[in-house]
């Protein structure tokens, strides 16, 4: 339950995760780099699976790892100064911040990194569990979407068990979002022309 005597530290966590989430490091990266701009190819959104379309797997990495610690540091820098409440906001406005982000006019990426970033602070347990689930399916079916949604479907199954109710909410709210975000991916994986890990960017398609 949210207190409301928080208010105002619950109204700054949300600020300050939501600007770091919206910190676009796939766009800035490849940009500094001098390669093409990533929202004209693939899927147009600025994570590291688009950033790897481009042939570059430097980027792809660097961007992964950024875009990771957003959700991370959005956590834990709450966690130290203003507890568990806080810190839960914060994590979520990250997320958030990823997918919409003020700097390019709220059209970010999906943020299976940042969302990983966040589970990574609250239950690095989780966080590993998660990641098998995303090697296993992207290994076996070579989709990023796919891998993404069914870890993502994982998280809060497993937080719950784990008696993380309110980490298991949240994660229930980002599972939500990172479906909507993946709408086009889920038609593309029904019809079968979803993009594979890997593959060069196709403007038809995108993960």
């Amino acid at each position: 339950m949210l207190d409301p005597a928080n208010l105002p530290t619950d109204a700054a966590a949300l600020a300050f995760g939501y600007l770091l989430g919206s910190v676009p490091f796939g766009l800035l990266f490849t940009r500094l780099a001098g390669t093409q701009d990533i929202r004209a190819i693939g899927s147009g959104n600025i994570g590291a699976t688009n950033v790897l379309r481009t042939g570059r797997w430097g980027l792809a990495a660097a961007t992964l790892i950024a875009d990771v610690l957003k959700g991370t540091i959005a956590v834990l820098a709450l966690t130290s100064y203003a507890g568990r409440e806080a810190a839960l906001i914060a994590g979520g406005a990250a997320f958030i911040g990823h997918l919409f982000p003020v700097w390019l006019g709220f059209k970010g990426g999906k943020g299976i990194a940042t969302g990983f970033g966040v589970l990574l602070a609250v239950s690095w347990h989780t966080s590993l569990a998660v990641a098998a689930i995303w090697i296993a399916f992207a290994a076996a079916f070579r989709y990023a979407s796919l891998a993404s949604l069914a870890a993502g479907a994982a998280a809060p199954v497993i937080l719950f068990f784990l008696g993380l109710h309110a980490e298991a909410l949240l994660f229930c709210l980002l599972l939500a979002l990172t479906a909507v975000m993946h709408r086009g991916n889920i038609a593309r994986l029904w019809r079968g022309t979803e993009g594979k890990i890997g593959e060069k960017a196709d403007a038809s398609r995108g993960a």
